[in-house]
């Protein structure tokens, strides 16, 4: 089933607000599909939302499935839920905000950082508009344990391939079939995890397999109970000023949270960190692997530890310094960080400098108006390698190409 266009709307929101090109592919979530026509699209809660941005606002649009001709999925899956495939019950604009966070105040929370943080002052001008996603708690515990030792493309890859063999079919977008995220009970299923090492998964097969048996048997009203009651899940109703008074080493029920996701199978301090930040809104965890303390090494004084893998120790010592330093929403500013030092952002160091023009009109005693063009600049920036300062912060080494030309023009008063 190819689905024909849908109406597009706008929000208006700027790029310092949300810059879905950063957001989308930070390491995040990792379903989102960039077409050709640089338009972002993923099945969330029964529908496909398609998204596109200019300066001044977000273009989006919602594809629902056709229940007459809605291939039926295989029987351990689930349905796409009733009522989001209903248009008149239509929750797009509701799951829009949900989704990309849009309450917060993006621009006033980075001058909040840079004012306490002279490197996070640095890097924000080039990585504005880094929001923290509200995603389901159930997908990204999945999606992050495939996150262990691995890179982007290939968690994407293998997300990707869980929605296709066990999530249910939404609908064909430009000849590319969609797929929501399976549900528990999919992926708790006999065979699942023989599958998923066929498919390349590794010994994260047996995690994701276990951990599905382990949250079905739990419910997932015990996954959902661990959410930030200030920012649960769509549609289910907030609860402001419940988080808790904050503490250098998070509040009291993201501490509970983390210390219960570290039970299940795959699910170490930093993955539990992950689906804290990203799917149950703890804004205060700090996801620290080798790269984030890395850049705690360069740019924050620690000193460099004499073990390979990151200690306990280490590990709590970098995500409280963060914590004292950007506060309850620490991991906000953390992503940023992250983002910049991520190598497919390298080009975002790279100044662009625009076309400049200045033009003055003198007045001669002959009564002959002279305009004239001083002088027409043009700057070609082009990045050349990434290397760091002694203090960390990256540096771009750049070929710069400068051309200038004059002219003027004479006209009668």
């Amino acid at each position: 089933m190819t689905m024909g266009a849908a109406e597009w709307h706008k929000l208006p929101i700027s790029l310092t607000e949300l810059c879905i090109n950063t957001t989308l592919r930070c390491g995040q979530s990792f379903r989102w599909r960039k077409s050709t026509q640089d338009e972002w699209s993923c099945a969330l809660h029964g529908r496909i939302l398609s998204f596109r941005q200019d300066a001044k606002h977000l273009h989006y649009r919602a594809i629902f499935p056709s229940q007459g001709i809605l291939p039926t999925p295989p029987p351990s899956v689930a349905p796409s839920p009733a009522h989001a495939s209903n248009r008149d019950s239509d929750d797009t604009l509701a799951l829009i905000h949900h989704y990309f966070n849009l309450t917060p105040n993006l621009s006033a929370l980075y001058a909040q950082w840079s004012a306490s943080d002279p490197n996070f002052q640095k890097l924000a001008p080039k990585f504005t508009g880094v929001r923290i996603l509200r995603q389901d708690a159930w997908e990204a515990l999945i999606g992050f344990i495939c996150s262990s030792n691995n890179h982007i493309s290939r968690i994407s890859g293998m997300v990707q391939n869980i929605c296709i063999h066990y999530g249910p079919f939404i609908a064909n977008l430009d000849s590319v079939p969609y797929h929501d995220f399976p549900t528990p009970q999919a992926l708790a299923q006999d065979g699942v995890e023989a599958n998923l090492v066929k498919l390349g998964f590794g010994y994260r097969a047996k995690y994701i397999s276990k951990t599905a048996r382990m949250v079905e048997q739990r419910g997932m009203t015990w996954l959902e109970g661990l959410c930030n009651p200030e920012t649960p899940g769509f549609g289910v109703e907030e609860m402001k000023g419940a988080a808790g008074d904050m503490a250098p080493e998070g509040r009291e029920g993201y501490r509970r949270a983390h210390g219960e996701l570290l039970a299940l199978h795959g699910v170490g301090p930093k993955v539990a960190d992950c689906v804290c930040l990203f799917g149950l809104g703890w804004g205060e965890s700090v996801p620290v692997d080798t790269h984030v303390h890395q850049i705690a090494q360069r740019a924050y004084h620690f000193t460099k530890s004499k073990h390979k893998s990151l200690t306990t120790t280490t590990y709590n010592a970098v995500a409280n310094h963060f914590r004292l330093l950007w506060g309850v929403d620490a991991g906000w500013a953390h992503s940023v960080l992250f983002t910049a030092d991520l190598k497919s952002f390298a080009g975002q160091l790279a100044a662009e400098v625009e076309v400049v023009r200045e033009d003055v009109a003198v007045k001669l005693e002959d009564g002959v108006l002279e305009e004239k063009e001083i002088a027409t600049k043009t700057k070609k920036v082009t990045k050349k390698n990434t290397k760091r300062a002694a203090d960390g912060t990256p540096v771009v080494a750049v070929k710069k190409e400068a051309m200038v030309t004059r002219r003027s023009k004479r006209r009668r008063t």
